[in-house]
């Protein structure tokens, strides 16, 4: 089906909502923040799925990635607003939120860490309690990208929005080609294998 008719599509079984989180705009787009986007893009560009739609506040394509019939979308609402776009889009095509999966970045979690979770709470990241939010729970799938926390005392707004250290940036491609073979094991084979397989330290920052 041709990507310009997918405003006139209708579910099929199984369809899933894969979303990378971010801020739109060349200002972030290198920026910690939006490892979701940055994972988004290596997913559209390996699948071959446009990102070329933009409804609800979202740009968005629809196609397959390993087999796996998805939504990919990006809200470009900016990160703190990110659950009305994703809530619109599930909604229009009737994704439940059990079939969404979110990617996001997280301080938390040491640089190059993984950690996939099936649901949960926000954890004070304000694009997925934006999420929360608008779908009324925490009942959708993260896989948590590790950026780390500033070793310099840097407030965190400012740490996420600023771009990675030369010594991180060397190794970030290893990171987005790691999630996107974790965003594919839970497609194809399920979260629980996931977090078997990358609920761990992988890639670690290069000194």
């Amino acid at each position: 089906m041709a990507q310009e008719d997918v405003d006139n599509e209708r579910p099929q079984a199984r369809l899933r909502l894969v979303v990378g989180l971010g801020n739109p705009g060349e200002r972030y787009a290198s920026t910690r923040h939006n490892v979701g986007f940055m994972v988004a893009d290596r997913l559209a560009g390996d699948a071959g799925i446009p990102l070329g739609r933009e409804k609800f506040g979202a740009v968005f394509g629809r196609g397959r990635l390993e087999g796996n019939e998805i939504i990919l979308a990006k809200p470009n609402s900016f990160m703190n607003r990110s659950g009305p776009p994703v809530r619109a889009l599930a909604d229009f095509f009737q994704i439940s939120s059990r079939e969404v999966l979110v990617i996001h970045d997280d301080i938390d979690l040491d640089y190059g860490r993984f950690k996939i979770k099936e649901k949960g709470g926000h954890g004070g990241h304000n694009g997925i309690r934006s999420l929360v939010d608008a779908f009324g729970g925490g009942d959708f799938a993260r896989l948590r990208v590790g950026i780390g926390r500033s070793d310099s005392g840097e407030r965190v707004a400012d740490f996420v929005l600023d771009r990675f250290l030369p010594t991180e940036a060397v190794v970030l491609p290893q990171i987005i080609d790691r999630a996107r073979d974790a965003v594919v094991t839970i497609l194809c084979k399920g979260i629980k294998v996931g977090m078997n397989q990358f609920n761990t330290k992988l890639i670690t920052r290069i000194d």
